[in-house]
């Protein structure tokens, strides 16, 4: 009985693994560079744009690269919103559309980020081995970031910077 019930069980499970193959997820994926990339507002030099697009742009552009398993659900899922969540963090192909503001904290925030380990995430690393950044990698980005925001902060009177309440 016990034996049959498993069975049941098992072959249930299967059937709504199989169904949910075929549910599936918009994938993270445009043509060519935004109207409002980074890249269209502050220049980007060559090692900058290398470090953002193996360690950033999969979780914080419209152009994420995707795996093999990207293809099996429930991990397609899982990754989409993961994509959904970063780009609602912060997103280099839109960042010409945000307020001056947010373009200085967000830039202050990827030092923050990436001066405590804190991106690229650990999780995204296990599978990503080339995404995490050295020690030079951290500083090439941090010089950059520094250039623009401060760049911003000469351009812009300070209470346009400030978050409003």
């Amino acid at each position: 009985m016990l034996k049959k019930i498993l069975k049941r069980t098992f072959q249930l499970l299967l059937l709504a693994f199989i169904v949910i193959q075929f549910i599936r997820p918009a994938k993270n994926i445009s043509e060519g560079i935004s109207n409002n990339d980074i890249s269209k507002i502050y220049a980007v030099p060559a090692d900058v744009q290398a470090i953002l697009k193996t360690s950033c742009y999969d979780c914080h552009s419209n152009n994420t690269v995707y795996q093999w398993y990207a293809n099996i659900q429930p991990a397609a899922w899982w990754l989409a919103d993961h994509v959904k969540e970063g780009k609602k963090e912060l997103n280099f192909s839109e960042f010409a559309s945000y307020r001056i503001g947010r373009q200085y904290r967000k830039l202050e925030e990827i030092n923050k980020e990436v001066k405590e380990n804190e991106m690229p995430l650990e999780s995204y690393l296990w599978i990503h081995k080339d995404s995490k950044l050295s020690e030079q990698q951290k500083l090439t980005l941090a010089n950059w970031v520094t250039t623009i925001r401060d760049t911003i902060k000469a351009n812009y009177p300070s209470d346009s910077l400030v978050r409003k309440k």
